[in-house]
């Protein structure tokens, strides 16, 4: 188990206010029976020339559990006095840690995304939740989903695999992440039970 700085943490800035950092890009039926089937990955860079990367936050990782997490890094009190969710980031990295939070909260190796969001790789962040501060929400990925230069756009714009989202606390933060790509879809006033194999992109 690894938490540690990623070289993709490097801050998006795309030509024409073009960069797809700090939204949501929602699975659609051309990418059912993969691993990305239903997902709703959070945008943390996104780069003309860099490619993207991002952070599934819908598909919960059962093990380990926090406890579990903060004991592996010798981070204590454990039991912690506060703990926050767990997700499998992406098929990225599986071993490496990444946590996004609510922006009020910075650290070393923190990387702002928007005016709200942070992401931060060093384990500051998780000693300070572990003992009931750090910032007011946040969830810990283990690994995390990476395109190449033009491949995202190539999968938006020629395979109408995603759609893209605004952002909201609820659907980046809430719990529940069994709802989230449906609300997701809502919020651009979508019916996933409308949606077929052959969905385009909003």
């Amino acid at each position: 188990m690894v938490f540690a700085n990623t070289p993709q943490l490097a801050p998006a800035v795309m030509d024409n206010g073009l960069s797809l950092a700090g939204m949501l890009l929602v699975a659609t039926p051309m990418l059912g029976g993969t691993a990305f089937g239903q997902s709703l990955i959070y945008m943390c860079s996104h780069t003309p020339d860099g490619g993207a990367m991002g952070l599934v936050i819908n598909k919960r990782l059962p093990r380990p559990d926090f406890d579990d997490l903060l004991e592996q890094l010798h981070i204590t009190p454990v039991p912690p006095v506060r703990r926050i969710g767990l997700c499998a980031g992406g098929p990225v990295e599986e071993g490496h840690g990444l946590v996004l939070h609510s922006g009020e909260w910075s650290g070393q190796d923190s990387l702002r995304i928007t005016e709200n969001v942070t992401l931060t790789s060093s384990m500051d962040v998780l000693q300070d939740i572990a003992q009931g501060g750090g910032p007011q929400d946040a969830l810990l990925a283990m690994g995390h989903a990476g395109w190449s230069a033009g491949q995202l756009e190539q999968e938006i714009f020629q395979h109408d695999a995603w759609m893209v989202v605004p952002a909201t606390r609820e659907l980046i933060f809430g719990m529940d992440h069994t709802v989230k790509w449906r609300r997701a879809l809502a919020s651009i006033n979508i019916d996933p039970a409308r949606l077929s194999g052959q969905a385009g992109h909003a």
